[in-house]
Formats: C-alpha cells, structure tokens, sequence
C-alpha cells in the first residue's frame, strides 16, 4: 500500500513523457505515436541470417538470404537490428552515445528485445561489446551495457562485463569497411577464456555499420572456445543492394 501510494505521488509529480520530444506517455520511458512511427523499424522480409531489410513487396520465401549472406560473408550466427539508421535513429543514438541522454536506452533497449521475439536463440549470457578504458573513463558510461541490461534481464541470463577487454585506437567514424577492419583487427583480447568456453554469447552494441565490430569479437570469442555468437544493435547501416 506504502509503495503504491508513493508510486502514485511520483507519476503524479512528474507525468510520463516520450524520452524524445516531452508528449505525454502512459509509461515511463516509452516514446509517443509521433516519434515511434518515425522511426524506420525493421520486419520481414528480411534476412534470416543477419536481418537484413528487404523491399516489403518482394517475395523471398520462407528464408531469404542477403548477398553478403549467401556469400558467406557474415560470420556471426545471427544478427538482428531494430531500425535502419537514418536520420531519426541518428538523431537518437548520437545524444545517447555522446550526449548522455542515457534514458534513451529505455525505448532503445525495449526495441532489441522486439527484435528478437521471432528468433531460436538461447544465449548463455549476454556481453555488450567493450569500450576501451579509455574511452569509458572520457564518456563516463558504455552505451552498450545501459543496453544490455534489460535484455539479458528479458532473456533471464547473466551479463559478460569482464572476459573481454577492448584497446584504445581511434573512432572509426567515416572510415571505409576495409579500414574499419583492418583498425578493429587486434583490439578485443579474451582475458577470462573460461567463461567463455562452450557459451553461446549475444552481444550487444547501438549501431552496426559495417559488421567489423561483430566480426572481430566473433574471431576471438570462437578463438576463444564459443560455441556461438549471436549480435544485437538498436539500428544498422542498410545500403541498397
């Protein structure tokens, strides 16, 4: 009664509102009508392997394959991604990221779990991608952990925050995917190799771009002894193919 009580002063004292533009909401954290349907988000068709988003009028079958797919390009047992990256995801992540508007991770993190629903994984745990200490110490949060939490609570299973240490190198940003690889190539290193053994791991991160992040902790992680990697971002790069 005492919690109900005080539960009801705080809604009472400050009122819902959409993270994004300030409209009143029904529940904390979640956005507005507006907002929500500016947003690109992601549905069938798409990838089955990496989630990838195809024209809604096409007929693919029951499991399309992307390109990079069916080329075996993508090394990751599966990828999903909540919306495509375009001005209104952008528009987000980069407050979130830079900015710290870290109760965007509320909506955003609610999406990654939405973008799972239709999947057969079973993760063991959950492991945002690392930050650098470096970085961490500049920022003062990963982006990625405030995602995570909620969905490794959604999947009832442990987070990873410490079998992965990542080294500081430069922003990637407005890099080529040749030189995002070649400049993630190195930077993660297994330092609790026996946690990792034998998992299946969901990472965790805001955006995919090229994949080369995923790409690198897939080599060191399956170097490591995984037995499989799964990956999870609130947007993606979509280009047309």
């Amino acid at each position: 009664m005492i919690l109900d009580t005080a539960r009801f002063s705080i809604e009472f004292l400050f009122p819902a509102s959409c993270p994004l533009c300030g409209s009143r909401v029904s529940t904390n954290g979640e956005l507005c009508a507006d907002c929500w349907a500016a947003f690109n988000w992601i549905s069938a068709p798409r990838c089955v392997k990496c989630g990838y988003p195809f024209p809604a009028n096409l007929d693919l079958g029951a499991a399309p394959l992307c390109p990079n797919c069916a080329s075996g390009d993508c090394v990751l047992d599966l990828i999903r991604s909540a919306c495509v990256y375009d001005a209104a995801s952008r528009a987000a992540v980069l407050p979130f990221k830079h900015a710290g508007r870290i109760r965007y991770s509320t909506f955003m993190s609610r999406a990654m779990i939405w973008a799972l629903r239709d999947t057969n994984i079973s993760p063991d745990v959950v492991m945002p991608v690392p930050l650098a200490y470096r970085r961490l110490f500049h920022r003062g949060y990963n982006q990625s952990t405030l995602l995570a939490r909620p969905i490794a609570r959604a999947l009832d299973v442990p987070m990873d925050l410490d079998s992965v240490h990542r080294i500081y190198r430069p922003d990637m940003g407005h890099k080529s995917a040749s030189q995002r690889a070649e400049n993630i190539r190195g930077v993660f290193q297994v330092v609790c190799p026996d946690k990792i053994r034998g998992r299946k791991i969901l990472l965790v991160d805001d955006v995919m771009t090229t994949g080369a992040t995923f790409a690198e902790l897939h080599r060191v992680l399956m170097r490591a002894g995984a037995a499989a990697v799964y990956g999870v971002t609130f947007c993606r790069v979509a280009h047309a193919i």
